[in-house]
């Protein structure tokens, strides 16, 4: 009886690094809610959304310098819509929010993300919702309702809310158009053009609204820590998760982002979570991850491989069924 080799045994590799990345991941992306609530009433929705921009801009460019042979004159016209829908206008519409709500508000609305993606491909190009992502879908827009329905020290949450939505909205547009239109782009580069489209189109708009009062220190290290850091670097790690364990695994780091933007916003700001921001946060949080869940597909039965013994009872089992229709023939 042989006994196996101690050396040859492998250990499976405990790995570490994927969920300290996607825990990270989330909290530098819920701490951009963080950020646009501390610099947005100084510096104004516009601004504030220029220097995000010009920031995050700056980390990706070398990313779109290496691709800049794969890119066209056409990818251009799709890389400005894209940034419109994916950078400029949510971007803009979460900084206005962030100036009347409490942070854990942008972040939960963006949670709507993933459902409005899900739907915008249903309805523009034909993809299949099941029932689980219908009842997700459902579940995702009552969240919305109650957390709409809320009130803060500052008054109601609805148009803040709105905001959000229709931000999470524009994400979800430009997630399906990103797959259609630029699938044949490296998605850095791809990243780091329509962030640069979108710092063009913002710069006027922000020349016309920059504040002419001294804007705080406190503000500016938000803006740039919200610039380098959520938006620049918040990217490179997001691409490096999807190369390294795909774009299923690294999109669960969504899941974490309201839970962050709550948690930051409530430990620095001093900004307790309602009970209907907590309620709406686990009904959009819940349908979300309801709505990644996809049945397995069944997999094919593997054919065991035969013994010779066996492969030569299957041919002297074939002959004899030869031979016997032979014999019913005649």
């Amino acid at each position: 009886m042989k006994y196996p080799n101690p050396t040859s045994m492998k250990t499976p590799r405990c790995d570490w690094l994927t969920p300290l990345e996607l825990v990270a991941l989330g909290a530098i992306w819920g701490g951009s809610f963080l950020c646009q609530r501390v610099a947005a009433g100084d510096f104004g929705a516009f601004p504030l959304v220029e220097m995000r921009l010009l920031l995050g801009s700056v980390i990706l460019l070398p990313f779109l310098w290496r691709a800049r042979h794969a890119i066209t004159r056409r990818h251009w016209m799709n890389l400005a819509l894209v940034g419109a829908l994916n950078s400029a206008i949510p971007f803009v519409l979460f900084a206005w929010a962030a100036e009347r709500s409490p942070a854990g508000v942008g972040a939960i609305a963006n949670s709507m993300t993933v459902l409005f993606a899900a739907l915008v491909g249903f309805a523009a190009y034909g993809e299949r919702i099941g029932l689980l992502r219908a009842i997700a879908l459902l579940a995702g827009f009552a969240g919305v309702v109650v957390l709409a329905s809320g009130r803060t020290a500052g008054g109601h949450l609805a148009l803040p809310v709105l905001a959000g939505v229709a931000g999470a909205f524009c994400y979800g547009v430009a997630v399906n158009l990103t797959r259609h239109r630029l699938a044949d782009v490296p998605p850095v580069a791809a990243v780091a053009g329509t962030l640069g489209c979108s710092t063009l189109m913002v710069l006027p708009l922000a020349a016309a609204t920059w504040p002419a009062h001294a804007i705080p220190t406190a503000s500016w290290y938000a803006g740039g820590v919200l610039g380098i850091v959520c938006t620049g670097i918040g990217f490179v790690l997001y691409f490096r998760l999807i190369q390294r364990v795909g774009a299923a695994r690294a999109a669960t780091s969504t899941y974490l982002v309201p839970i962050f933007g709550i948690a930051w916003a409530w430990l620095l700001l001093g900004e307790r979570p309602t009970t209907a921001m907590i309620a709406s946060a686990a009904l959009i949080v819940g349908s979300v991850i309801l709505s990644q869940r996809e049945a397995p597909a069944p997999k094919r039965a593997r054919r065991a491989p035969q013994t010779p013994a066996h492969a030569r009872a299957d041919r002297r089992a074939g002959r004899s069924d030869s031979a016997g229709r032979r014999a019913a023939r005649r």
